[in-house]
């Protein structure tokens, strides 16, 4: 990690639209976490050094600014704050020490979004192949995808949704949602 303050690719960008706002998150913290599932020593190792539970597949386990998120069957994304990241992915790596495993910070290769307000469900659903009524993806669902034609994964918090890209494309992201925000660019399911 660099001693350079932390700039986001999004650069503190936000919209206010009707019914939806978007803001960029700024630096968040995040550590990718890939070991077996299956195993107790990673389990209790990830809760011990995270304090967060093991997600179920397709979850989101805490809030927006601390939780793990399960990304596959065999990685967990965990946030936490920027500054913790780093310390993080080296107590997972001494804790795990014996197993099968990566810790990884990857605080910043990523762009977080928070895309909320009434209309933020069928504005993610404009851009993702993914069945976002109301019944089918609730509070704590995540999914790993694309939006537009980027990839990205996002969950549904109390708040709204958290959004989660890689930098490299967070500006185009941004913009995207921004454009298919604006007044009649939905196609008005939800």
């Amino acid at each position: 990690m660099s001693e350079i303050a932390p700039v986001s690719a999004v650069k503190g960008a936000s919209f206010e639209g009707a019914d939806v706002s978007l803001k960029d998150r700024g630096a968040i913290g995040m550590v990718t976490i890939r070991g077996d599932f299956a195993s107790a020593a990673f389990v209790k190792a990830v809760k011990d050094v995270t304090g967060c539970d093991m997600p179920e597949q397709r979850r989101f386990s805490g809030d927006a600014d601390h939780g793990l998120a399960w990304m596959s069957p065999d990685e967990l994304l965990y946030v936490c704050a920027y500054a913790d990241a780093e310390a993080a992915a080296k107590a997972l790596s001494d804790a795990l020490e014996g197993e099968h495993h990566m810790a990884l910070n990857v605080s910043d290769a990523r762009a977080v979004l928070s895309v909320a307000g009434q209309g933020a469900r069928e504005l993610i659903a404009k851009g993702a192949p993914v069945d976002m009524s109301p019944q089918a993806f609730g509070t704590g669902d995540l999914r790993r995808t694309r939006i537009g034609q980027v990839a990205a994964a996002f969950w549904l918090g109390d708040d709204g949704f958290t959004l989660v890209c890689f930098r490299s494309v967070g500006a185009y992201v941004f913009d995207w949602l921004k454009a298919s925000a604006t007044e009649g660019a939905r196609p008005g399911l939800y």
